[in-house]
């Protein structure tokens, strides 16, 4: 196996053994990237130089045995989450030359384990999107089918990892940004419970459904790395003094008696025959392990996308007005303050953030704003109480990821159809529920198909416990086909 192909956990062994050194580990992966990445576009920088003198600095640690399962471990981090030094542009020609100037909370929690940062990974702009397609920069392809996008928006981050070259990678997840883009790339994807991950130092989105999680090649590797970032911020009021349990012990318990509901609200016409099979196929394995399966419902989750896209607009509408050509970004010179602002974002913006800003400004005007805002704001409510009240019955839900495989760069040209994208995952984030992404199977021309498991608030030890568990039984292989 060459180094760039191992796990967070196999390389870990390896480094403490003095097996192989941190330089050896980043100098494969960067090979790697170099080698592929022209055919699949999932790095927006690859910060080369950096990352070489941090895994000199982890062997140094290694050295001395002050090591722990990160340190040396080479990642690549999603462009719209802020590392001090680099270029972070949110695949957007507005923020284009911008470099960071603080660390995100996030990559502060790593570098307490000394990882090495390979560089910054292809996103939807803005994280707007569901396949990277509408990256400034040009779409990230999938490393399974180079016709086909690699999912979104993390898009970069899943296909980066899915290709090895990281051994994990952070990404960012509004309704299903994480956990689609996993899919698509046989990959595992973590989006955590609301309040769960800090997100100072993401680019805000939707500031009220983000959140920071991971990819990984295994549930075990998701563990090791959502054990750093776990945890309360005091520069972030919305993460919560939550105890953070050890992760990794959820790793050696089984499902047996382990209740598992079915919504029958996922299950429905348009799903696509082989991922319907597949996810089948996963809920009689659970059974085999010895879990209860239950059919339950979630009534109010077929509005789940109407709602998020009145919301989530409305909020981008907010949070992109910063982007103004004055403060930071591109700025394109006019004869008035105006004319600054008409010029920069017009030229900085691409189609769909200029769509969505249309969309949640008229949403949220006056006039209109009970008629549609608050009126998503009610429907969000009433699908957060779904979820509550499903897991007084079961200790988690199973459900499809996305209703098909990954589809064929430019077949979803119509915005609607892109929005549909998010039928199965956007509602976790409505409820702000954690959701684990998990490979299922793959389909007969052998793209990957995930599965979905949910938990309640705050308990994504279940969804490792559970994850791991299956992960073990079935003990897919998915590699793709790419060559170099």
């Amino acid at each position: 196996m060459k180094l760039n192909e191992l796990t967070i956990k196999e390389a870990s062994e390896k480094l403490a053994k003095k097996e192989i050194s941190s330089v050896e580990l980043t100098q494969a992966c960067i090979d790697r990237v170099k080698k592929v990445d022209p055919k699949l576009n999932a790095f927006l920088f690859l910060a080369e130089q950096s990352a070489m003198l941090a895994a000199k600095e982890a062997d140094k640690q290694i050295a001395n045995n002050a090591n722990t399962f990160l340190t040396g471990i080479p990642y690549a981090v999603k462009d719209n989450i802020l590392v001090k030094g680099t270029k972070t542009t949110a695949a957007s020609k507005i923020l284009e030359n911008y470099e960071s100037t603080y660390d995100a909370t996030v990559i502060k929690r790593l570098s307490q384990a000394a990882p090495v940062m390979l560089g910054k990974t292809n996103l939807d702009e803005f994280a707007m999107g569901a396949s990277t397609e509408n990256s400034a920069f040009g779409p990230t392809r999938n490393p399974f089918d180079l016709e086909r996008v690699a999912g979104g928006s993390s898009g970069g981050s899943a296909a980066a990892v899915a290709a090895d070259e990281a051994i994990f990678a952070l990404g960012s997840d509004t309704a299903g940004s994480i956990r689609q883009p996993a899919s698509f790339c046989g990959v595992v994807g973590l989006k955590p419970t609301y309040g769960r991950v800090s997100r100072y130092g993401l680019i805000a989105m939707c500031s009220s459904l983000d959140q920071i999680g991971v990819l990984t090649k295994t549930v075990e590797d998701t563990a090791i790395s959502f054990q750093l970032l776990a945890g309360q911020d005091e520069f972030d009021t919305t993460t919560l003094p939550k105890h953070v349990p050890d992760y990794t012990r959820s790793l050696n318990l089984d499902v047996r008696g382990v209740k598992i509901g079915i919504p029958k609200e996922f299950f429905i016409e348009g799903l696509d025959q082989e991922v319907r099979n597949i996810i089948q196929s996963a809920i009689k394995q659970f059974e085999t392990l010895g879990a209860e399966i239950i059919e339950t419902s979630l009534p109010n989750v077929p509005y789940s996308v109407a709602a998020y896209y009145i919301i989530t607009p409305v909020e981008i509408s907010a949070n992109l007005s910063r982007f103004d050509g004055i403060r930071y970004g591109l700025s394109v010179a006019g004869k008035s303050l105006d004319e600054v602002y008409f010029k920069s974002r017009s030229k900085g913006f691409g189609a769909e953030v200029k769509r969505r800003i249309m969309i949640g400004s008229y949403a949220s005007s006056a006039g209109y704003f009970d008629a549609y805002y608050k009126k998503a704001k009610q429907i969000q409510t009433l699908i957060r109480d779904d979820f509550t009240k499903a897991f007084e019955k079961v200790d988690l839900l199973l459900t499809p990821v996305s209703p098909h495989a990954a589809f064929k760069i430019g077949e979803k040209a119509d915005p609607l159809a892109m929005y549909l994208e998010d039928v199965f995952t956007g509602p976790l984030n409505l409820a702000g529920v954690p959701g684990l992404s998990v490979p299922a199977g793959a389909t007969e021309s052998g793209l990957p198909v995930n599965l979905q498991l949910v938990a309640p608030h705050f308990q994504e030890e279940k969804l490792i416990q559970a994850g791991h568990a299956f992960e073990q039984a079935l003990g897919l292989k998915l590699k793709p086909r790419l060559t170099g």
